[in-house]
């Protein structure tokens, strides 16, 4: 497996991506082919022992910065790092690709070179939260903000996939964020979406609620882009915020100073598992070939786990597995479901 690494998007382009890149080809032994500028990555190379590793670069002029309007910037940027990676990934040269430049811009560009996988009208973008019990996957956390009730089963249908083949759980359990756990509750979206999901052959819990995100009731929650964005960034804040509360609790008195050296290992377990570093990139699932989607903000520690993950992805065939799925089960079911079909069509 070798993996494209979009090296010029980000924040910190292209240095935190090529001393990532650096890292999971020693670490992991996995092949890596850095797209940008030339010159400037062997630059970056330069800097680090690369003797041994499996990285080499290709060659793109341009680059799609994080204010540039998505679609257009990739029809009209045709040599920018990021369509380059998804090209060299459309001809085989690659398996998966990984890119913490505009988000927008890397949905559009796996859509437009890639296209779709057959019956996915909307790819999701999908987020690991760490739980109590041990991990959620969250979708979509910001690819769709207007969605359709067929694109959340569509969403539901791909987690489920991804959760069993890629998280390892034996049956996934599913579970619609809303306001509350009646049926009664939620908005006309939710409502439609949980009807049409009570129809479909998984174990489906019903409506969840934003806490039930971190207590592991579900191993799956789907929303739209909008709700699910928000919940990302409300997480990525707390996180923050807590680990700065404590520090600052710590620092008011001598007790609290030698009650921080006594559980250390605690905090330090506790402060890896709300690292969004820890998880590294969010999986685009819907489109026909292996992308990884990273923080804008990404520091090496999470280009080199989303370069991992994407490996992982890659190896064990997700994708095709999620278009048997959505061919067999969910082709049937939408053949079956006037409700769906006008769903589909409207």
């Amino acid at each position: 497996m070798r993996v494209a690494v979009d090296a010029m998007g980000g924040d910190n382009a292209p240095s935190v991506e090529v001393e990532g890149a650096v890292a999971a080809a020693r670490e992991f032994g996995i092949p890596i082919t850095l797209v940008g500028d030339t010159e400037r990555l062997r630059q970056e190379l330069g800097k680090h022992n690369v003797q041994g590793l499996d990285i080499d670069i290709y060659h793109a002029s341009e680059v799609v910065g994080m204010h540039d309007a998505a679609s257009d910037a990739v029809r009209r940027k045709k040599d920018s790092s990021i369509r380059i990676a998804f090209e060299l990934l459309k001809r085989g040269a690659v398996d998966a690709v990984v890119s913490a430049g505009n988000s927008g811009a890397t949905m559009a560009a796996g859509m437009f070179v890639l296209k779709r996988l057959k019956g996915i009208d909307r790819p999701a973008i999908a987020q690991i939260f760490p739980t109590l019990r041990g991990k959620t996957l969250v979708l979509d956390v910001g690819g769709n903000v207007d969605c359709k009730p067929i694109h959340l089963v569509q969403f539901a249908i791909m987690g489920e996939v991804y959760a069993r083949h890629v998280m390892g759980v034996a049956q996934p359990r599913i579970g619609l964020l809303s306001n509350g756990e009646e049926d009664s509750k939620g908005n006309e979206l939710t409502r439609e979406t949980n009807s049409l999901l009570k129809n479909i052959s998984f174990d489906y819990a019903g409506y969840v609620e934003g806490r039930d995100i971190f207590n592991g009731m579900v191993d799956v929650v789907v929303c739209d882009g909008f709700v699910g964005n928000v919940v990302l960034k409300l997480s990525e804040g707390l996180a923050e915020a807590v680990g700065k509360m404590l520090k600052n609790e710590i620092k008011q008195s001598f007790l609290s100073k030698l009650g921080y050296l006594l559980a250390s290992k605690a905090f330090s377990n506790f402060k890896r598992k709300v690292d969004y570093a820890e998880y590294g990139g969010a999986p685009l699932l819907g489109i026909n070939g292996v992308a990884m989607i990273c923080h804008g903000g990404s520091n090496v520690k999470a280009i080199k786990n989303a370069i991992v993950f994407a490996n992982d992805y890659a190896s064990k065939g997700v994708n095709q597995r999620l278009a048997e799925k959505l061919e067999t089960e969910f082709a049937a079911y939408m053949q079956q479901r006037d409700p769906v079909k006008e769903s589909v069509v409207g």
